[in-house]
């Protein structure tokens, strides 16, 4: 039961997307996360006002249950097959982040820099979740699909707009945590 508790390793992950993926492909189902802000915003009557949120949301119903899981297998991890250690960063990425005055995280996801109350409504935190937000949204718009979808369905189906998508997202990431990060803090 211990194996719970700790991070998977890397096989026993791999397996398991894998395994949805097989599943997703034999139902004839693509999977992807930022396509459910399309349905929920159709649900929500986005369709009045643009032709991009009029389409048949019902059918992606099957979507929306794989978002609700995520969340619900999210809350469990936490909460119940978790050995409370959380997030451990390696040694040096806490030290480079040392150098720009952010603490670690302490086996969070994010330090407290841009998670407390009093931090996330400054001005300079405040705007880089909203620029970093509104890259994310309309990149991956741009992108025509978010990281999951084109990394792991675009990838497993061989399709070569998925492959030059992922390239740019690790090029963009490498970007911004190389050179934008540090003269930002």
């Amino acid at each position: 039961m211990y194996s719970f508790y700790g991070t998977w390793p890397w096989y026993v992950s791999g397996f398991l997307i894998g395994a949805v993926m097989l599943t997703l492909i034999y139902f004839g189902k693509t999977f992807g996360m930022s396509s459910n802000l399309r349905t929920l915003c159709s649900i929500s009557g986005a369709g009045k006002f643009s032709d991009f949120f009029r389409f048949d949301w019902k059918s992606q119903r099957w979507n929306l249950v794989v978002v609700l899981g995520a969340m619900i297998g999210g809350f469990i991890a936490v909460h119940f097959l978790s050995d409370g250690s959380g997030v451990n960063l390696n040694p040096a990425t806490v030290a480079k982040l040392q150098e720009m005055n952010i603490d670690a995280p302490n086996g969070k996801l994010l330090p407290e820099l841009f998670t407390s109350g009093e931090n996330v409504f400054t001005p300079k935190i405040f705007g880089f979740l909203l620029f970093g937000g509104l890259l994310v949204g309309f990149g991956s718009r741009y992108a025509g699909g978010c990281t999951s979808g084109h990394a792991i369905t675009g990838m497993s189906n061989l399709q070569l707009p998925s492959l030059i998508a992922v390239i740019g997202f690790f090029v963009g990431g490498l970007i911004a945590a190389h050179f934008l990060l540090p003269l930002i803090f």
